[in-house]
């Protein structure tokens, strides 16, 4: 990492607010990265990290096992913040007494400061989630902060050290964010330099030095991360990169004529389409296997993609629109996870092709990667498109996927998306959709009988995907929904709401 990037480290000992503080260190201008509590020393200081914060978790301190990082951090003489878990941790190694709770202590508490403190000012209610307790600072600490119940916060000037049992990186704690901006700056000595057109200079003139004179190839699904990392490389090597856009059957009405377009008129990029529609749904004929399903879809993409590469000649690079969240995933603390369903991308393909990856997005999150598309000059219908799955509508035709089917959910989504964007809340959803039952069901359709498919609506909120709640869409709008595609849309004749939220759910139905 270049000197010249002003960078605050997180070390993460598997709190679920780990990347909300390193979304507040990136909100006040500061680039901040998540790396594994037991990061090596040698490793952060090969950062040049301005500042280190130790976050929170859900061990305790004397739990065998417990997350503990390497103690040669606290003599770096870079400051450092412990926030619950990581106030606990560096107490117990650097000689104070931790003991645990008779209970856990959590949600809000009214804390008292004890002294004066360099980062408390403001602070009287915070948001509390810790089992065990400090009752014995370690020597040159000052207490600076108590609740009722617990040791609030304590400070090593003299040593650059300071620890906070609450958590400042939620909203629940009035003034948090003013707190982490008085560690950021008036204590790392930060200014701000971390911006979206920074980060544009930064990327292009990286890929210049990475690919050289060679060339590369990005597959592009019409998404906001892959059309922002195909136009950050652009911007550094020209036509030497070249774009594949790959329909697969499985679109959204009219989408890869719509996003074609866009890519080449609106952005001047280097892109082949490929029309492969039969030959997707010629495989799929009587698969109803959801997993099946994706397999066969991501499959045959990375045979269409190597095809497509063959035809060019010598490729050197492989461009993938990998955000920060996929990092983080990727060196979790936490234990391996059950694999829920496999996902759908183009992995595989720097192995079997020999390809060097190109990955611009890595830094950012999804807000971040949205603001510098706009930055770039994207269309905000690019930059502020709801995530759609790799295998489309494959997953959202529950069983065979079928030309009619896929025609069917075709026109009842775009009815589905254009009421969405017409009441104005298409931004504020994650994702919205429809899925295709198979289920037939009787009606009425003026004075016949109808026999027709089902059609459900699928709305949720969240962040990462993680997790997601149902969107309480209005009944007005629902109403309009349920009536256009019952009147418009010949083969559906009942429209349902799906009301389950994740978990238990995933938000796709496949």
């Amino acid at each position: 990492m270049s000197s010249a990037l002003e960078t605050i480290l997180v070390l993460d000992f598997g709190s679920q607010y780990t990347q909300l503080i390193a979304r507040r260190v990136r909100e006040a201008s500061v680039y901040s990265e998540v790396v594994p509590f037991n990061t090596p020393v040698e490793t952060i200081r090969k950062h040049e990290p301005r500042g280190i914060i130790l976050s929170g978790g859900p061990d305790s301190v004397y739990e065998v096992g417990a997350p503990a990082c390497d103690p040669k951090i606290y003599d770096l003489g870079v400051p450092i913040l412990g926030v619950c878990y990581g106030m606990q941790l560096l107490a117990k190694d650097l000689g104070g007494k931790v003991v645990p709770g008779a209970e856990r202590e959590y949600g809000p508490r009214d804390i008292e400061t004890t002294g004066t403190s360099c980062l408390l000012d403001g602070i009287k209610r915070v948001w509390m989630s810790h089992g065990d307790r400090i009752i014995e600072a370690p020597p040159q600490f000052q207490v600076t902060a108590r609740s009722d119940t617990a040791m609030a916060a304590m400070e090593s000037p003299g040593r650059k050290i300071f620890a906070i049992q609450f958590h400042p990186e939620v909203t629940h704690t009035p003034n948090g964010t003013a707190l982490l901006r008085r560690f950021i700056f008036d204590i790392c000595g930060c200014h701000g330099s971390w911006t979206m057109g920074s980060f544009i200079e930064r990327s292009i003139a990286r890929i210049k030095e990475q690919v050289g004179t060679g060339r590369a190839i990005c597959a592009i699904s019409g998404g906001v991360d892959s059309t922002v990392a195909a136009t950050l490389v652009s911007k550094a090597i020209g036509d030497r990169l070249t774009g594949v856009f790959v329909d697969n059957g499985l679109l959204r009405k009219n989408e890869f004529e719509k996003v074609l377009s866009i890519l080449r008129n609106n952005l001047n990029l280097n892109v082949r389409g490929i029309d492969a529609a039969d030959r997707f749904l010629n495989l799929l004929a009587g698969v109803t296997d959801p997993e099946k399903k994706r397999k066969i879809i991501g499959g045959e993409f990375i045979h269409v993609f190597e095809e497509e590469a063959k035809e060019m000649g010598a490729v050197d690079f492989l461009v993938q629109g990998t955000v920060y969240p996929d990092v983080i995933e990727s060196v979790s603390v936490k234990g391996p996870s059950q694999t829920i369903k496999s996902h759908h991308n183009v992995g595989g393909l720097p192995e079997r092709m020999h390809l060097k990856l190109v990955e611009p997005l890595r830094e950012l999150f999804k807000d971040e990667v949205r603001r510098v598309g706009l930055e770039l000059g994207l269309p905000d219908e690019m930059v502020w498109r709801q995530p759609f799955p790799g295998p489309g509508l494959g997953v959202r035709i529950m069983g065979e996927v079928t030309k009619e089917g896929v025609r069917l959910l075709q026109e009842a989504d775009d009815i589905l998306v254009s009421e969405i964007k017409r009441a104005g809340l298409y931004r504020d959803i994650w994702q919205s959709f429809g899925i295709l039952l198979p289920v037939k069901s009787v009606g009425v359709m003026g004075d016949n009988r109808t026999y027709d498919h089902t059609l459900a609506i699928r709305a949720v909120h969240s962040t990462d995907g993680m997790t997601a709640d149902w969107v309480k869409l209005p009944y007005e709008v629902l109403n309009v929904i349920s009536s256009r595609i019952v009147n418009e849309v010949k083969g559906i004749n009942r429209v349902v709401y799906d009301i389950t939220s994740k978990p238990p759910a995933t938000i796709e139905w496949e």
